[in-house]
């Protein structure tokens, strides 16, 4: 099965049934090839809405799913985001399309470099791509005006609230790791003031040192 037969107008339709209406994200959808962020073999599924694996017991979060996390954050497109969580790249370039610059972790580093390639090849510049423990955030390039958390812990980490600036938005599924409810806050003077319940997911655990035990 070509991609021909699966544009990337289907995973816009497809995200837009999902309830996502930010015309912007759509648009960034619409951009971004996902052809070209799935392990090799797995083209055939790219404009499919749905999760494929990448190694190490991790997956891609499903297009959709990333869409509505991604539309949590109320971008504007001027401001600096931090990302938990890189994978192969896609919801990167989502974000890197949706906000003036993109600091991502990710600790695989196999994953991380497959990642740098995905970017670089697709001339999306507007990124730093680390590797190492999402879970301590990224302090020297802190504050954040917005925070997306690919994977799953009971709580939203103190660094990663302490990074964030007052009026910034963080999204993260909150829960033990496998059932989980993906949550957006607010940043105020008094700390992270839940906002709503986007979706109920399924996430794989944050690990590291402000998460669980690798």
């Amino acid at each position: 099965m070509t991609e021909a037969a699966h544009p990337p107008e289907e995973l816009v339709r497809a995200v837009r049934e999902a309830g996502i209406s930010d015309e912007r994200l759509l648009q960034a959808v619409r951009a971004t090839p996902r052809a070209a962020f799935v392990p090799t073999g797995h083209q055939a599924h790219a404009y499919h809405d749905v999760p494929l694996p990448i190694g190490h017991a991790q997956v891609t979060t499903q297009p959709s799913l990333s869409a509505m996390m991604i539309e949590g954050l109320d971008l504007s497109g001027d401001e600096h985001v931090l990302e938990i969580g890189t994978g192969l790249g896609f919801q990167t370039a989502l974000l890197a399309r949706s906000a003036t610059d993109v600091v991502t972790v990710e600790m695989w580093p196999d994953i991380a470099r497959q990642a740098r390639r995905n970017l670089a090849r697709q001339d999306i510049r507007n990124i730093e791509l680390r590797i190492g423990d999402g879970s301590g955030g990224v302090p020297d390039r802190a504050p954040y005006d917005a925070v997306i958390v690919s994977a799953a812990f009971p709580e939203v980490p103190a660094p990663l609230a302490g990074q964030l600036r007052f009026g910034g938005r963080l999204v993260q599924p909150i829960g033990p790791g496998g059932r989980e409810q993906v949550v957006s806050f607010l940043r105020t003077a008094t700390g992270l003031e839940r906002r709503r319940i986007l979706t109920p997911a399924h996430f794989v655990r944050l690990q590291g040192r402000y998460g669980f035990p690798s």
